[in-house]
């Protein structure tokens, strides 16, 4: 009898738990996709090192995956309480009947039971139709070859999926009877007719505490942008953090009291209307909703920002390749000034080759292979530091800027040398008189600090002789093979300045002979053997190539899209369905109310108008605050991951605001009609 009557309620509720049932298969779907690129990975023809990043990105997939259980957890319990709540009328008219709670408690384990099956069976479905699209997104990112491949379904993530979400739903179960243990006949009687009560907060006191947490606020988004230099420690970055949180909170906790009051005031527009009706309506949601909306705001707000900047940079890497990476092979040998330093004999004697003696030595013939070769040096010396660079605005500078190593060498190259690698990156070349230097560099916080120097004058001095810039500013250029903003700064000086004895690195740059990139992948893995096999044992020669980079590149791009999506995706899940189940749960408990307003004269018309408001502000509130952090967010991102530059940004952000409408807009409009539905008069 409880089985069949369990099996009426959820066809008889199928329309109401639409946006439930919805949710929970969405959420195991994603789970499964994301859980099982691992198996769908396998098939796709890629080289060693792309497979291990495969491997890592799976694994560092795997390990979020525990935290967006816990997310989709606690989103399947809160869920359960407002479905329990819409269903206190009908618990309340089982008890008269006689039902026993805990026979009212297997009705709702075994109502959990079907839905928990049905979902996991529709979302496993769902997740591998779309897994398989996911293996395409994989194997175009990581240009792997497809002709292997073929659909698969992954037990490892199904069984991971049943295990996680079977958790899950043995918590809705005893949180369900938990609840129902604790109800009383009188309170499920009526439920209906209990309104929640609408606390008039003193106007005063919920003013003055939405002007400090405004202010709080404000200095959050200054610690984030102006004054990022002041969060110079890991540690600090947390204070903005905070605040941002306990900020948030006190916005809607007094903005839930100050609402309706000020709106009250204005009575042209609290009284046109059914304005009177849908502004106490949202008041009475955010003054009980002050905790949830907080949490919702700062998921949206995550969401926003890790998405947009998670795309960023995979876009940026892309992009930065052909300009940063323009040739096959960087060979640079590092160099002691203190033989001493050397950790054997024969690292000592190799440092005396070039790096061309280096590789032929090792049987690695560079004129066979290597085409446009250019070698040159590096040169420190202990004459130039940063702090001497930096000197006449040294003391402004160290205070603002305490992370700063002032004691590093400067890299110093010669003009020529520069001028030659620059002809091969096809970067602009330069002229320097006898007395005169310049800074080559485009790591962007870098840039900005030498330029407060270089602008005023700053001078130089080696070998006892002072050298003025040439340009007050840094220009932009570099030597190093990277796919990211990295150099700091390279001193330019004319040939004569730097000797032997000042050498730090050999470098040796060049294009491989071959033109595929099978012939390429072959020379790399030669070059990157022999640096594997001889690094700290017989050389200090370290290898950078192009291919590697790419590789990387687009492994650590791949990475941080994924993690930023999945993220993004739950997170915007969780939030629009909080919203969706209560706003629901609301339509239910005011249909009285809304038959009240059809007596008194309102027709349909006015009556969705206002329905269509009250959901527009409930849903808009949190997002709209979300996207004023989200503003500041991007832009502490942009701070900390400049070295990836900020191209692709906009359309990062024009994607995440695409997605945040068709997700959060999405169940907007289904929470509208459902609940017009639910309110809609029977005939």
């Amino acid at each position: 009898m409880l089985f069949k009557l369990s099996l009426k309620n959820i066809k008889k509720s199928i329309k109401d738990y639409a946006i439930y049932f919805f949710t929970l298969i969405l959420g195991v779907a994603i789970f499964y996709v994301f859980n099982a690129i691992d198996s769908q990975t396998v098939m796709l023809k890629t080289t060693a090192n792309m497979t291990e990043i495969i491997k890592l990105m799976t694994n560092m997939l795997s390990g979020v995956s525990v935290f967006v259980s816990v997310i989709l957890g606690f989103l399947i319990i809160y869920a359960s309480r407002f479905l329990i709540k819409r269903r206190n009328k009908e618990f309340g008219i089982y008890l008269t009947l006689g039902m026993s709670k805990r026979k009212i408690s297997l009705i709702l384990f075994f109502e959990t039971l079907f839905i928990g099956v049905i979902s996991l069976i529709v979302g496993l479905g769902l997740g591998f139709v779309l897994s398989q699209a996911m293996s395409v997104l994989v194997a175009n990112m990581f240009e792997a070859d497809m002709t292997d491949f073929h659909f698969v379904f992954s037990k490892a993530a199904c069984i991971k999926t049943l295990i996680y979400f079977g958790i899950m739903y043995l918590l809705v179960m005893i949180f369900n009877t938990i609840i129902i243990g604790k109800c009383k006949l009188i309170d499920l009687i009526r439920s209906s007719k209990k309104s929640e009560k609408i606390k008039l907060k003193n106007p005063w006191i919920c003013t003055i505490v939405f002007i400090i947490s405004c202010t709080a606020l404000g200095y959050a988004y200054y610690l984030v942008t102006a004054g990022f230099a002041k969060l110079d420690t890991a540690d600090k970055i947390f204070i903005p953090i905070a605040l941002g949180g306990v900020s948030t909170f006190f916005i809607f906790w007094s903005l839930s009291g100050l609402i309706l009051k000020v709106f009250m005031s204005l009575k042209k527009i609290y009284y046109k209307g059914l304005n009177s009706f849908t502004l106490r309506q949202v008041s009475s949601k955010i003054n009980t909703m002050v905790f949830s909306m907080t949490i919702i705001c700062l998921m949206l707000f995550v969401t926003i920002c890790v998405s947009s900047s998670a795309l960023s940079i995979k876009n940026s890497m892309t992009k930065n390749l052909n300009g940063l990476a323009p040739i096959d092979v960087q060979l640079t040998k590092m160099i002691f000034e203190n033989e001493d330093d050397y950790s054997s004999e024969a690292i000592k004697e190799d440092a005396k080759l070039s790096v061309k003696e280096t590789m032929e030595k090792n049987g690695f013939n560079i004129d066979a292979n290597l085409k446009d070769v250019i070698s040159f040096n590096i040169y420190k010396t202990e004459e130039l530091m940063l702090k001497d660079s930096l000197k006449d605005d040294l003391d402004e500078i160290s205070k603002k800027y305490k992370f700063l190593r002032y004691d590093s060498k400067e890299t110093i190259m010669k003009v020529s040398d520069y001028n030659k690698v620059a002809k091969l990156y096809g970067n602009k070349t330069y002229t320097l008189k006898e007395d005169e230097y310049l800074v080559i560099a485009d790591f962007e916080s870098m840039v900005k600090i030498r330029n407060k120097t270089l602008k005023n004058g700053q001078t130089i001095t080696i070998n006892n002789k002072t050298y003025k810039t040439k340009y007050d500013s840094c220009q932009d250029g570099f030597v190093d093979l990277s796919s990211n903003h990295i150099n700091d700064g390279i001193i330019l000086v004319p040939d004569k300045v730097v000797d032997e004895l000042m050498v730090s690195h050999k470098v040796l740059v060049g294009n491989y002979k071959v033109n595929t990139k099978e012939e390429k992948q072959k020379i790399d893995d030669k070059i990157r053997k022999f640096s594997k096999e001889t690094w700290n044992n017989t050389s200090l020669t370290s290898v950078n190539t192009r291919l590697e980079i790419a590789e990387s590149s687009t492994g650590l791009g791949a990475l941080v899209t994924f993690i930023g999506l999945y993220l993004g995706i739950i997170f915007l899940l969780a939030s629009a369905a909080i919203l969706a189940l209560k706003e629901l749960s609301e339509s239910t408990d005011n249909k009285e109310r809304f038959r009240m307003l059809r007596k008194l004269g309102a027709d349909e018309k006015m009556i969705n108008k206002a329905l269509f408001r009250q959901i527009a502000i409930f849903f808009m509130f949190p997002l709209i605050i979300a996207i004023v952090h989200s503003y500041f967010g991007i832009k502490f991102c942009v701070n900390i991951l400049e070295t990836f530059g900020t191209t692709g940004l906009l359309p990062s952000i024009i994607m995440t605001a695409i997605f945040l409408i068709v997700i959060y807009g999405g169940y907007f409009l289904i929470t509208y009609y459902c609940s017009k539905n639910i309110i809609r008069e029977k005939r």
